[in-house]
């Protein structure tokens, strides 16, 4: 049975906390939306454990960033901030909302990540996608699985090569104006998230600087980065974009 108070939506981002979503693929989100494709975002926690704001204050920040990237619905887990566990308990939790949202694509962190949750909630959202799809599986709603996993690559500093970089230069704007919402997460810093310390550059500058690095291996001026586990497949060779020499 469907649950009506969650729409389907056809691409899903899943992310440890409010913000990490913005940051890693807010332009992509806006994009596929303007595209005219359905989007979501389902947060596993609500923050309550940043030294900065509040939970509450976090969620009506995600609330405005969600209206800004167009997103036709955001979700909460509800699952601990800095505690979020890959057990039988939390995988039923994920797998009923991936049930719910019905997403054709899901988003999800890196499996590796600078911040404990951001790693664990890689291989959780991992396990609910597989774990949503078994008939018998003890979640909410009726069984499903998405037919594309991608992993967010943005601001990593070890050799990873994407599979893929999307192109958002039209929105990067867009990206900024949602990161921009977090007032209380970014204001006056220099680092957050997966965003490492740099120096006394301000964060927003870094986060418009990496996403100009991923547009130059694609020759636009900005992009995101994604990593898929599969190989891509190519129908049409003569269609491929990015000049080799």
């Amino acid at each position: 049975m469907k649950n009506p108070d969650i729409p389907q939506v056809d691409l899903l981002a899943i992310a440890a906390h409010r913000d990490d979503v913005e940051l890693l693929c807010g332009g992509t989100l806006a994009r596929t939306a303007e595209q005219g494709y359905r989007t979501g975002i389902l947060d596993l926690t609500q923050g309550e454990m940043g030294t900065a704001g509040s939970a509450d204050l976090r969620g009506d920040e995600a609330e405005r960033a969600a209206e800004v990237l167009g997103v036709t619905a955001r979700r909460n887990a509800g699952l601990p901030d800095a505690g979020i566990e890959n057990t039988r308990e939390t995988r039923e939790v994920v797998a009923g909302f991936i049930r719910a949202f019905r997403p054709r694509t899901v988003i999800l962190p890196y499996r590796e990540g600078r911040h404990p949750d951001h790693r664990i909630a890689s291989q959780l959202a991992y396990d609910a996608c597989f774990l949503a799809g078994l008939g018998r599986f003890t979640a909410a709603g009726e069984p499903h699985r998405p037919h594309k996993l991608l992993y967010t690559l943005a601001y990593r500093e070890d050799p990873v090569k994407p599979t893929f970089v999307v192109d958002i230069t039209s929105q990067m704007e867009t990206k900024m104006r949602a990161i921009r919402c977090y007032a209380s997460q970014f204001d006056g810093r220099t680092w957050g998230g997966e965003v490492f310390p740099g120096g006394e550059r301000p964060l927003y500058d870094q986060i418009r600087m990496h996403a100009a690095r991923y547009g130059s291996l694609i020759r636009t001026a900005y992009g995101e980065p994604f990593y898929t586990v599969e190989t891509m497949r190519v129908d049409d060779i003569m269609g491929l974009e990015g000049r080799s020499i």
